[in-house]
């Protein structure tokens, strides 16, 4: 059976010195290999058909029987590397800490395991009559953050 540390290691080999970087990796049973790469600028159709084909190369379909699926991570699912923090760089995000805490809003900065979200609120400031639109810059740590999503508007 082919592990998921097998593939991992192929993949790293394979997309060292590339643009591309690998988000998650699962073997589930059956020898079914999902596989979740990217790219800052995303990752297209046929990028993904060639990184199949040097995965395929690699493992003997002889020896090992599989069913191979290589992707994009996608919109819905949450951040899994800190690659995807600076590829969404100015995009809108939801983050969830590990606090429970929730902060909607725009990913300003993603710099190693640091991101800065920008969130704007209506609130009540002392002094005014009306509510006001308050700015906040909260600064993150990725090892404090539980998921975080992109924001998909249609306005």
């Amino acid at each position: 059976m082919i592990t998921e540390a097998q593939v991992r290691k192929v993949l790293e080999e394979q997309l060292e010195g590339s643009p591309f970087f690998l988000v998650d990796v699962a073997v589930k049973p059956g020898d079914k290999i999902d596989i979740e790469v990217d790219k800052p600028e995303g990752i297209t159709i046929g990028e993904c058909r060639e990184i199949s084909k040097k995965v395929e190369a690699v493992f003997d379909r002889e020896q090992e029987d599989f069913e191979l699926t290589v992707s994009s991570p996608g919109l819905e699912k949450p951040f899994r590397v800190p690659q995807q923090y600076w590829k969404n760089v100015g995009r809108s995000v939801t983050v969830e800490l590990l606090d429970g805490k929730k902060i909607e809003g725009k990913l300003t900065l993603a710099q190693g395991d640091n991101i800065e979200v920008e969130s704007r609120s209506r609130e009540k400031v002392e002094g005014k009559k009306s509510k006001q639109e308050v700015i906040r810059l909260h600064q993150l740590n990725i090892k404090d953050i539980k998921q975080t999503k992109v924001l998909i508007s249609f306005k």
